[in-house]
């Protein structure tokens, strides 16, 4: 938020006269919010592909842990059941991120 108060369109706003409140929260907060829905939705993304390591070490009952079981019994139905799952999961996170940009991002507009 630092950097994004500095930005042109900022001083911009401060010199048109918008109170302070409304200045951080339509212009600095929805343009500094950017990378952090782009990096959350990515890293959702990744937690679903990180299971599998994760629940196999720590023995954890998860679709990891089941996709690890399917492929040492060599399971290959079911392996491709937990792929497609994980990949559903994978687009669903990619369009709950790109339905907050359209809220975040002040430039994205319904046509």
């Amino acid at each position: 938020m630092l950097e994004v108060s500095q930005l042109d369109f900022v001083k911009t706003a401060r010199a048109k006269g918008l109170k302070p409140g409304i200045i951080q929260r339509r212009h600095i907060f929805r343009n500094a919010m950017l990378p952090v829905v782009t990096l959350a939705g990515l890293q959702a993304g990744q937690l679903v592909g990180g299971a599998v390591l994760t629940e196999t070490v720590f023995a954890w009952p998860g679709i990891g842990r089941l996709m690890f079981e399917a492929l040492a019994q060599r399971d290959y139905n079911l392996l491709l059941g937990v792929f497609f799952v994980s990949a559903a999961m994978v687009l669903l996170f990619n369009l709950i991120t790109d339905i907050l940009y359209r809220f975040v991002d002040p430039r994205i507009r319904v046509a």
